[in-house]
């Protein structure tokens, strides 16, 4: 299983709406951090579980559900988290 699967498996626990992961490894190729093993990935994710949620506290549960891919799988993050609300003024895919 790829590690996007595995990130999307994990993030179903957020209910999202939307959920987008673009694997941009390939474009650190020879970065010290990707020598550990350790991807870089995008993501767009849009969930109802944010509503009322700082930018932080979204961070936060989407590491949280993530939990020892952040440390293993996952060398660095890109989120762009939304609420559904805000996410109306987004490109859809």
């Amino acid at each position: 299983m790829s590690v996007a699967h595995s990130i999307e498996q994990k993030l179903a626990a957020l209910q999202p709406s939307r959920l987008e992961i673009a694997d941009d490894s390939a474009l650190h190729a020879g970065h010290e951090g990707a020598k550990g093993g350790g991807g870089h990935y995008r993501l767009t994710i849009v969930s109802p579980q944010f509503a009322g949620k700082s930018t932080v506290a979204r961070h936060r549960m989407i590491y949280a559900a993530l939990g020892p891919m952040m440390k293993t799988q996952i060398h660095a993050l890109a989120i762009r988290a939304y609420a559904p609300g805000e996410a109306e003024s987004l490109s859809q895919p």
